[in-house]
């Protein structure tokens, strides 16, 4: 899940192996999957990356996509995706329907969708499965108390129903435990027994930015969402461009 260009170095593109360890379905058509890299005792990214996984279609040529890990770094070779079932996405679908055991190719780390230093008080804005690098970029925020000491995190999710509010119970959690750190769901198409946010991504992220210009933003989604939040913050609320971190994935 990225626009960003991929390096080409020989290290960079040295073919890996993992293996699926668990497969979970997060909804009708999006999963959640983990893998251990084969024969490694770490992979060692930097939370908001991406891989590239490589699988030959029935025609013999190779397909490559690229996909946001979705999880922090971890010291057993182990990482998270998060991705949804398409109408012809050969690759996609492929992962999604993968049996527990079953090995892939890819190459990687890659991407530059990263927490930028110094580190300063910041919103996290997702929708869909844009969530997956953000994931991994909270993880590691809140794995250790001084990653985020004095700081104040806030993460927008939106998606249109509640059934699809992925991983709700994790940011739950990381919210209870953590004063610092607040998480608004938001759904655009919800029933009359939603009692949270409503609407887009934006409403809410203005709310919350309002008045203030000394934050960082990290947006991560199709890209009518990350252009309108990005309009939202350097037109009207005034920030700089290298305030605001994003990757797009259509």
């Amino acid at each position: 899940m990225s626009t960003l260009p991929q390096e080409r170095t020989t290290l960079e593109r040295q073919l890996l192996d993992a293996r699926l360890t668990k497969s979970i379905l997060l909804s009708p058509q999006t999963k959640h999957l983990e893998l251990k890299v084969d024969g490694a005792d770490e992979f060692r990214f930097v939370p908001g990356q991406f891989v590239s996984i490589k699988h030959p279609r029935p025609d013999g040529k190779e397909h490559t996509r690229a996909y946001s890990i979705a999880s922090a770094p971890r010291t057993d070779a182990t990482f998270d995706l998060c991705l949804n079932r398409v109408d012809d996405g050969f690759l996609s679908n492929w992962l999604c329907d993968l049996e527990v055991g079953t090995a892939l190719r890819f190459h990687g780390p890659h991407g530059l969708f990263v927490l930028r230093e110094p580190r300063k008080d910041a919103v996290f804005i997702a929708t869909g499965t844009g969530i997956a690098p953000i994931r991994g970029m909270i993880e590691w925020l809140f794995e250790e108390p001084e990653r985020n000491r004095g700081h104040q995190y806030w993460l927008v999710f939106g998606t249109r129903y509640e059934h699809s509010i992925y991983y709700r119970d994790e940011f739950e959690r990381i919210a209870n435990e953590n004063s610092n750190f607040h998480y608004v769901p938001t759904l655009s198409r919800c029933g009359d027994r939603w009692q949270g946010c409503q609407g887009y991504v934006q409403d809410h992220v203005r709310e919350i930015v309002a008045g203030r210009s000394d934050l960082q933003a990290y947006i991560c989604g199709l890209h009518q969402m990350v252009d309108a939040n990005r309009k939202l913050l350097k037109e009207e609320m005034g920030w700089d461009r290298k305030q605001i971190v994003f990757e797009r994935y259509d």
